[in-house]
């Protein structure tokens, strides 16, 4: 096994987007393009990434800090051979495998890479390996023309290919591997005596070739190599992500109910016999243990639900919402930072903010916890079985203890013993036979004028 080192292409404008935010950290599944794309390469192993950067380097730089990721500056956009060349100095003395990546290319799997690395060491000892693909409609994609044993004879740009070649459907991807060794001395032979005035990367294969040295390539599916130059391309490749993930989801387990109207993160874990209702919307960090059921249009972000628990409908489950076994959370109510122990119910129309909630508590239709003066944040403590009234609100920080019954009503502005009986609202007054007066005196008034 040779050292693996990965080169990322992102230095591109990508005014397509027609947006201030780079290319590459536009999201799939709520994760930049660009760190999907990294994450991939340390799962396959990586010794080195180097990220080649140019227009909003500043963005991409932010992106990756903390990752030991190498940082190569592309000043002028002169082609892919030109920026894969800027990786010289990030890559010194590295001989081991490269493979070359694109920031908006973010798809590839580990599995993917490793192939065209094990390709590279091949019997034939090809000197470069470029990934293939063969799309519905080839179009203006530049066509890899090669033997049944893949190895390659010319590659060529679709505006430069004859009838013949462009009846060819394999296409070339971008996405190469070479051996470090190779790769900047082959770069360095690359000219730029075309129509453009750039210096291609592909043209190291036909630079190989003229040494007497084949290259080979392999195919893939359409969606890994699958690039993103517009919103419109994002919202698609977004569309195949969810359309794939929908499906392992339902392989691993998961029913759902309308499956086109579930939305993933990135990192959505769901456990065996869970059912998601539809519309439901899943952000990053959800862990959702077995047996769980989320009704339609409920939404989940930074949360654990644990096994037996039932979620909405009209649900929202904020960051640091921690819902425990058999814990029930109904419709139009939201969580946030606030632990709902074992058995617990907030069923209706409820915020439940920097609280704990004890086991089997049952909290009221309307009930709020007061948790911010404008300044700060403070938590409220609910005891195991204690029963909070509807309407009530809970100025915190207040503690209610085990098994304590707050009326309904209420605003509670200190603390409760256990198994005490709040009621903290104004005393009723009930006046017979005001309101018969009252509108007799109101219709008189009418009348007269």
């Amino acid at each position: 096994m040779q050292p693996i080192a990965a080169i990322v292409l992102a230095a591109g404008r990508g005014t397509r987007m027609r947006s201030d935010v780079h290319k590459v950290l536009h999201p799939i599944a709520g994760k930049p393009m660009l760190l999907h794309l990294l994450d991939s390469v340390s799962a396959l192993g990586a010794e080195r990434q180097v990220v080649v950067v140019g227009d909003r380097r500043e963005q991409v730089e932010a992106a990756v800090a903390g990752r030991g990721v190498g940082i190569a500056h592309q000043a002028d956009q002169l082609g892919t051979g030109h920026a894969v060349a800027q990786a010289r100095t990030a890559l010194n003395e590295f001989s081991g495998d490269v493979l070359i990546l694109y920031g908006d290319v973010p798809l590839v799997q580990p599995a993917t890479m490793r192939a065209m690395l094990d390709r590279l060491h091949g019997d034939d000892a090809p000197a470069c390996v470029v990934l293939g693909f063969r799309p519905a409609d080839p179009g203006a994609y530049g066509r890899v023309i090669a033997d049944e044993a893949g190895r390659i004879d010319r590659m060529v740009e679709f505006k430069d290919a004859t009838e013949a070649e462009r009846a060819v459907t394999l296409c070339n991807s971008g996405l190469m591997a070479v051996r470090g060794n190779d790769l900047f001395a082959l770069l360095d032979r690359v000219g730029n005596d075309n129509a453009a005035g750039e210096y291609y990367l592909p043209d190291i294969v036909m630079l190989a070739a003229a040494d007497g040295r084949t290259s080979a390539v392999i195919e893939t599916g359409v969606v890994e190599v699958t690039g993103v130059n517009s919103r419109g391309e994002l919202a698609a490749l977004e569309a195949q992500w969810q359309a794939a993930r929908r499906g392992r989801a339902m392989a691993e387990g998961v029913t759902l109910i309308a499956p086109e109207s579930v939305w993933f993160s990135h990192d959505t874990e769901l456990g065996r016999d869970v059912t998601v209702e539809p519309n439901v919307w899943f952000g990053p960090g959800v862990r959702v243990a077995d047996g769980v059921v989320i009704h339609g249009f409920s939404h989940l972000e930074g949360c654990a639900v644990e096994t037996g628990a039932e979620i909405g409908p009209y649900a929202r489950l904020r960051p640091g919402a921690d819902i425990r076994r058999d814990a029930k959370v109904g419709n139009f109510v939201e969580l946030k930072k606030a632990v709902l122990g074992e058995g617990a119910k907030a069923n209706h129309l409820s915020y439940i903010g920097d609280a704990d909630v004890g086991a089997g508590a049952n909290i009221g239709a309307g009930t709020i916890t007061c948790n911010y003066d404008g300044y700060f944040k403070y938590r409220t403590t609910i005891g195991a079985g204690a029963f909070i009234g509807s309407n009530s609100a809970l100025v915190a920080p207040v503690s209610v203890g085990d098994g304590a019954i707050v009326g309904a009503g209420s605003v509670l502005t200190s603390d409760v013993e256990s198994d005490a009986l709040a009621l903290a609202r104004a005393r009723q007054e009930v006046r017979a036979g005001w309101a018969a007066r009252f509108r007799s005196m109101m219709k008189a008034r009418k009348a007269a004028k």
